[in-house]
């Protein structure tokens, strides 16, 4: 298996002994070689003495013996891992409240703690100084001179760019893990010691969850459990690990008797495409010390793979996205429709999916708009390929929501048009197809023209993707508003309209469309009238190149990682997925032509493809 860029974190919590720093240090060591695959552990807020020390960390024997202890930690460590341990460190007549960062049998840096709380329940100025008392940038220990003080980044060869803050540093507005990120950090620890209180771990939660996505990096945090004292607070011992924003682990072990050691794989090759993409940087006035460092690559996949990354899988927050998006959809054509002055609209009507949702779309920018259903021209063009099932469903859908409806068969202008170009009616290839989404595509174009109106298009973002769509066909509209709804998407926002809005009448019309066979009817029905040409079974499920499109554009993996990643997600022959990839690269590669012409849309998710923002790319790309 070749490396991926997965990189296993470890927060790790044990029954703190107050004082007792022999007995925290061997814990500490047992729990460091029992990580031996893990790139990075992170110990809680002075692991070493205990957090709850109070007036004993004045003690100089204290501070000295967690010297001792650190030392042989370093000594007995086993691990590969860059691993943060807390304790209590003198310098220039202070003491600070710091974390040390380790790897193999070399102390690395001290990082002290720069904002030190003195409110409410904390203390801590009583007893510690803030990073911001000293200008000191090394501090003398085990004979050498070791990095000191902030903006440290540890960079490992495998590719972790670590930086460090401890506890109330993350609850400031200024955190130090701002700078570190802005300066290259893509994994985030936090040793902390942080209270509970009544819904306080929910709160600490979301910050972790939200300062990972703010700063674009993973964040591995680990607060001080069982052990610490109870004279006034309780411990929980809250670890938890996120990523770009999504929480990966979690665990709070109040009354587990046994240590915690909390595991997650985040993305390091993830979090460093987004950060080459995502190019806006706060104050980076201030550089970065880093510490290169020779270490390990484990190469790891996740157990896990998420196969709909479009589609939550919760379905409360499924049918709540799905509505939010269909309505950004209805204000984007709503805005367009007030500001150009135009009151009606023009769209093909096929009875299947995008059009079905387009047509929901513009139904809602009308009830927005306070605009007549009668001034939508919904018009169905039965050709060659028709089914019976679509034309029904066509017909019913614009029937129950109260819209101008018209049919205009295409097969009698169609067969002259492959009369006049010398080409056998019998002869179904690309030219026979691309006739008739060209010949419905003109009569929307001239029937707008004739009514003052605008040609809404139906086409949504994966048949962008794969170019499945007739160039200046149905590839061509005024405003395009299922430009970025991917089609694993628009059948789960019909089925929640269907389900939330409408009618039971119109609901089982919706729930027909959603069930039907996705295809272009191009080629003739079969005998009975029923679909004839599969379009999943010209070029794979839809499923899977929607996978492939989120990880190819929005997280910019390489397509030896996203087929190993669609390895875990869908349990499926490998021959199919590895099939239905090559398609998808190829066609995403040679059809951008398409996508450099596409009409107006709006943008409803992080992956779109518009030449205009989102998607810039060579037409002739040879890579």
């Amino acid at each position: 298996m070749s490396d991926f860029g997965f990189r296993k974190v470890s927060a790790a919590c044990f029954e703190v002994r107050i004082g007792d720093l022999e007995s925290n240090t061997k814990k500490i060591i047992e729990i460091i070689n029992k990580q031996k695959d893990s790139d990075v552990i992170v110990f809680p807020e002075l692991s070493i003495t205990g957090y709850t020390c109070a007036d004993m960390f004045l003690r100089k024997e204290i501070s000295d013996k967690a010297l001792v202890c650190l030392k042989e930690i370093i000594d007995k460590n086993e691990s590969d891992a860059i691993i943060g341990v807390g304790l209590p460190v003198r310098l220039e007549s202070k003491l600070f409240n710091c974390a040390a960062l380790i790897h193999g049998h070399e102390l690395l840096a001290v990082i002290p703690k720069n904002n030190v709380p003195n409110y409410n329940e904390f203390y801590e100025k009583r007893w510690f100084a803030s990073a911001k008392e000293t200008k000191a940038q090394t501090i003398r220990l085990f004979g050498k001179d070791v990095p000191f003080g902030l903006n440290i980044i540890v960079e490992g060869s495998n590719g972790v760019k670590l930086g460090c803050e401890i506890c109330e540093d993350l609850w400031v507005a200024n955190a130090p893990s701002n700078t570190l990120s802005d300066l290259g950090a893509n994994i985030i620890i936090n040793l902390s010691a942080s209270n509970e209180l009544v819904t306080k771990n929910e709160y600490r939660k979301e910050l972790v969850r939200m300062q990972s996505a703010k700063c674009n990096c993973a964040y591995v945090y680990s607060s001080s459990g069982k052990g610490e004292s109870t004279t006034d607070v309780v411990f929980s011992g809250h670890q938890i690990i996120a990523e770009s924003g999504s929480i990966r682990a979690e665990a709070m072990n109040m009354f587990e008797e046994d240590d915690v050691i909390v595991e997650g794989l985040v993305d390091i090759e993830r979090i460093e495409n987004d950060k080459i993409r995502m190019n806006s940087l706060g104050d980076i006035s201030q550089c970065a010390r880093t510490i290169y460092i020779e270490n390990k690559t484990h190469e790891f996949l996740p157990e896990r793979v998420n196969a709909y990354p479009f589609v939550p899988s919760d379905k409360d927050v499924m049918e709540k996205r799905c509505l939010e998006i269909l309505n950004l959809q209805a204000t984007g054509l709503a805005t367009r429709l007030k500001k150009i002055g135009t009151k009606k609209v023009v769209i093909g009507i096929s009875g299947g999916l995008d059009s079905t949702l387009a047509l929901l779309v513009i139904k809602n920018a009308y009830d927005l708009l306070k605009y007549p259903y009668k001034d939508i021209v919904g018009i169905t063009m039965p050709g060659f390929g028709t089914s019976k099932q679509t034309k029904t469903s066509a017909d019913s859908l614009m029937e129950l929501l109260g819209i101008d409806c018209r049919t205009i068969d295409i097969t009698k202008a169609c067969k002259q048009h492959l009369s006049d170009i010398g080409h056998e009616e019998d002869v179904y290839d690309i030219a026979y197809e691309n006739t008739q989404a060209r010949e419905r595509t003109q009569i929307l174009m001239d029937v707008a023209n004739s009514e003052n109106a605008i040609v809404v298009g139906t086409g949504d973002l994966s048949e962008l993707a794969l170019g499945w769509c007739t160039f200046n066909g149905d590839h061509m509209s005024m405003y395009a508003v299922n430009t970025s709804v991917p089609k694993t998407l628009v059948k789960f926002v019909i089925s929640t309209y269907a389900e939330k809005l409408a009618s039971e009448e119109l609901k089982k019309v919706l729930i027909d469309i959603c069930n039907t066979t996705i295809s272009p009817e191009l080629i003739p029905a079969n005998d009975d009238g029923s679909i004839r040409q599969s379009t999943e079974d010209s070029i794979g499920k839809y499923d899977l190149h929607d996978f492939f499109l989120y990880n190819y554009v929005r997280n910019g993996f390489s397509k030896e990682k996203i087929r190993q990643l669609a390895y875990v997600a869908f349990n499926i022959d490998h021959k199919k997925i590895d099939d239905t990839l090559d398609i998808f690269v190829k066609r995403f590669r040679t059809n951008q032509f398409k996508r450099n012409a596409l009409p107006d849309g709006p943008k409803v998710g992080s992956v779109a493809l518009s030449p205009r923002g989102d998607w810039r790319m060579p037409s002739d790309y040879q890579g």
